[in-house]
């Protein structure tokens, strides 16, 4: 991993609102951890080690979804299943800008169904439907950022 690609994680991570991040690979392990000071620190372990990283400044405010608050999900039926978002990334709909989303409201899907996709560090992973059922709502925008458990979909089952 390339120190630009760990300043672009500092960044992102910095960005997302998101108090700590770890993620390993290979034969390196970084963690990342914000306070409320606007300093990140990262810590690589083997191959290199990177200091302590001023990120930017947080442009945006934290992510927050305004139509998903306890008041909402309290009106929600209580036989929806919520689908959340395994990994930290953005968040895509479509598989490309051309071609039309993986799923809309009201669409059925069955278990292992392709619903989205995240890009985390420039990688991109299809989020598959581990449950069959209706698509009732989506709670995130196309190519917004998304953190870990986030809810992304509500199905229903029956």
């Amino acid at each position: 991993m390339r120190i630009k690609e760990i300043q672009s994680l500092i960044k992102f991570v910095a960005k997302s609102g998101a108090s700590e991040v770890s993620l390993e690979m290979k034969d390196v392990k970084i963690t990342i951890k914000t306070n409320d000071s606007s300093s990140s620190q990262a810590v690589v372990q083997d191959p290199i080690i990177v200091p302590q990283l001023q990120p930017t400044p947080l442009v945006a405010p934290p992510i927050t979804d305004p139509s998903v608050t306890k008041e909402n999900t309290a009106e929600e039926p209580s036989n929806l299943i919520t689908i959340k978002s395994p990994i930290i990334g953005t968040f895509y709909r479509k598989p490309s800008p051309d071609k039309p989303s993986f799923v809309e409201v009201g669409d059925v899907v069955s278990e292992g169904t392709v619903l989205c996709v995240i890009e985390a560090m420039k990688l991109f992973n299809d989020i598959e439907s581990e449950f069959s059922g209706k698509i009732v709502k989506i709670l995130v925008d196309d190519t917004s950022p998304v953190e870990f458990d986030q809810p992304l979909f509500l199905i229903d089952p029956s």
